[in-house]
């Protein structure tokens, strides 16, 4: 099986003494990028993907960028389709897909800087990327039942279900709300500044005033608590006082899902995802989902519209002739029609037991 490196921690400091050309070549590609304005996390992941690539030419004592082939890059791209974790698993479509476009990137940089006469990766086709729909959405009681999990006794417990409205009320992304300063919340209008979400981009979007009225006692009750020596207005906190990093607050919300035993699990990004879905199937317009979520493009958006089965459900039911049993007049057989009228007795039975519950 061939062989990749380990996955190894992102380099998050500064500039690294490059030890060979590889390296040498992409520090110097990750300071043009950061020149050209890419966030800090597009920057640490192209470092990060670069990296496996440049291990792996090690490896094969490829020490030069000006030694790379297509062909190579073809043997790198079966590598990761066949490589295969701790775990057994292989990478996904996605992650193989993340570290060859980082490749494509940096070799078409390398070649317009004149390092190589020409780009190994202009022509190297990526792996198609599964169109998949979210494996979970949670229904509004769902969402109301991992609210009330968290401990409002305890200064953590009030910080967590201030966490858990502001995701539900605004289908943040974790790094925003990681990052969302005191000063962001608009109480008054009912509104909060997302500065430099994904993409750099500012939005303004409402938030609700159950979330805003359990975001100030937070900030009122707890937060004075968890405060440390530093104070730099971020408005959630950990346990030792700083601001939360993104995987600290996936694991906030998996530990919360698993205590409501809804049967569900997922991330900060479930709640997109139900968000998006409850207000799509509450009639909201595609545009202003978009806008809410801070998505560049509306094709991001529009998977929510297959995702909605209940709007889905409801055209359904209105159009389909055989959706409400079979339409009158028609004839039937004896022996069909006391299949029929056992299947409707079994119907009516059901119904009445969920009514009973």
């Amino acid at each position: 099986m061939p062989r990749l490196p380990k996955n190894r921690k992102p380099e998050t400091s500064g500039p690294v003494v490059a030890a060979d050309p590889m390296h040498a070549l992409m520090e110097e590609h990750l300071v043009w990028m950061q020149t050209q304005n890419f966030s800090a996390d597009t920057v640490t992941t192209r470092r990060s993907c670069i990296g496996y690539f440049i291990d792996w030419c090690r490896d094969r004592a490829l020490e030069n960028p000006a030694e790379i082939t297509r062909l190579i890059l073809e043997r790198y791209q079966r590598a990761l389709y066949h490589y295969r974790k701790k775990n057994g698993d292989p990478l996904t479509f996605r992650t193989q897909n993340s570290r060859l476009r980082a490749l494509k990137g940096w070799f078409r940089w390398l070649a317009r800087q004149n390092y190589m006469l020409h780009n190994p990766a202009s022509e190297l086709l990526l792996p198609r990327l599964e169109n998949r729909l979210p494996k979970y959405i949670l229904t509004a009681e769902e969402s109301e039942v991992v609210m009330q999990q968290p401990d409002l006794t305890t200064p953590a417990g009030l910080r967590d279900r201030a966490i858990l409205e502001t995701f539900y009320s605004t289908a943040m992304r974790r790094m925003e709300v990681a990052n969302l300063k005191l000063y962001d919340i608009d109480a008054d209008r009912g509104a909060v500044m997302i500065r430099q979400g994904k993409g750099k981009k500012d939005r303004y979007i409402p938030i609700s005033e159950r979330a805003v009225a359990w975001i100030e006692k937070y900030i009122r009750e707890a937060r004075p608590e968890l405060l440390g020596s530093v104070e730099d207005g971020a408005v959630f906190l950990t346990n030792l006082g700083q601001p939360f990093h993104r995987a600290h607050l996936t694991t906030l919300v998996r530990v919360y899902l698993a205590k409501s035993k809804i049967g569900k699990m997922g991330g900060c990004h479930l709640w997109r995802h139900t968000v998006a879905t409850l207000m799509l199937e509450n009639g909201a317009d595609i545009r202003v989902i978009q806008e809410m979520l801070g998505h560049a493009k509306l094709t991001t958006t529009e998977l929510y519209t297959r995702v909605s089965i209940n709007l889905l459900k409801q055209v359904y039911l209105a159009t389909h002739p055989g959706a409400n049993g079979r339409p009158s007049g028609v004839p039937v057989t004896e022996r069909n029609a006391e299949a029929e009228a056992e299947l409707l007795a079994t119907l009516a039975a059901e119904a009445e037991e969920e009514d009973g519950e």
